[in-house]
């Protein structure tokens, strides 16, 4: 099988769509090596592929020949020539538009390429997802499929040490700094930790232009982009790993934090919830005493942090980028039945 692959979020310097692109591609590589995956974004602009998805990337996937698409990111072709897979991330775009800043062509264009059946099979991170989707675009229970994420093999605990991460405990955030991450929040959670145990908060992420700029004070460390080669590091000597997240498709840097034996504290959201399972309390990501409660209770230590950084280890080992790619490989085959049948 030739599989052509939307590589437009490797663009990305960091995130979860660049991460799903990239270990999913991978992945697939290793599991099925007979195959042929090719990674294929828009052209530069000419007089015929101005329109790419409709005209330059039907040119490109017939130079591939290439038997099928994956828009891993919310697109397919306009002009139905293949079998195509779209993985519907999450329905953000759709729920709250304070949420994204430069969404209006996803908001636009993805509705009707499920509603006019462009889309020949869908794709959602989470089971919560598949059902939001089903609800809202009205699509057939058998054309969507959830294919849970995993978290890079080479993510794993590290021996811990009073370095420049760990000289003074932390909290840690990693993931995308935008509206629906819900920092400002977390930031209130913290202050009256911080006040009493003296432990910092530190926030790893690449800064979306809509987010704004956080004022500095006492505590708040704000890295920007770790290079993945440090990020287990940083997962590992933190007391604790929080996300807030007012809603998520999947919640990849909660399953990295897992899969390096941090103790999780989540948001109730339920895809996260599906990623988290018993390994960590969830919380209402709007009940700010709550959280705050949570947070003195890690920062005064006990027996039961040990013990959710082993639920947290136990519960990661049942994802797998192999088993990502395997079931994302049955819904190709399954694409490419519905579309010659």
């Amino acid at each position: 099988m030739r599989v052509a692959v939307d590589a437009t979020p490797l663009a990305l310097t960091s995130g979860g769509l660049a991460r799903y692109t990239s270990e999913l591609v991978a992945a697939l590589a290793a599991q099925f090596p007979d195959d042929q995956y090719h990674l294929i974004s828009e052209k530069p602009r000419n007089a015929l592929e101005q329109r790419w998805w409709l005209w330059g990337l039907r040119r490109e996937m017939d130079r591939l020949e290439a038997d099928i698409f994956h828009g891993t990111n919310f697109g397919v072709p306009y002009l139905p020539s293949r079998p195509s897979v779209l993985t519907l991330h999450d329905l953000s775009p759709w729920m709250d538009r304070g949420w994204h800043h430069a969404a209006d062509r996803v908001r636009r264009r993805t509705p009707l390429l499920i509603k006019l059946g462009l889309a020949t099979m869908i794709l959602t991170d989470s089971q919560a997802v598949r059902k939001q989707a089903i609800e809202h675009f009205r699509i057939h229970p058998d054309r969507i499929v959830a294919v849970p994420l995993a978290a890079p093999a080479g993510f794993r605990p590290t021996v811990l040490s009073r370095d420049s991460y760990g000289a003074v405990p932390y909290f840690l955030f990693v993931g995308t700094l935008e509206p629906r991450k819900n920092i400002p929040f977390l930031l209130d959670a913290w202050r009256p930790v911080r006040d009493r145990y003296g432990v910092d908060i530190v926030l790893a992420g690449r800064r979306r232009q809509d987010f704004p700029n956080l004022p500095g004070e006492p505590g708040l460390r704000i890295l920007g982009e770790i290079p993945d080669t440090e990020l287990p590091t940083l997962y590992s000597q933190a007391l604790a790993f929080v996300y807030p997240s007012l809603y998520e498709g999947f919640g990849l840097p909660v399953l990295e934090a897992m899969q390096c034996g941090a103790c999780v504290i989540a948001s109730s959201d339920p895809s996260i919830g599906e990623v988290i399972g018993d390994a960590g309390p969830r919380l209402d990501p709007r009940d700010r005493r709550v959280w705050t409660e949570a947070l003195m209770a890690c920062a005064a230590g006990g027996d039961w942090i040990e013990r959710r950084r082993e639920s947290s280890l136990a519960r990661a080992k049942e994802f797998s980028w192999e088993q990502t790619a395997r079931a994302t490989r049955e819904v190709y085959d399954e694409a490419r039945r519905r579309f010659h049948a």
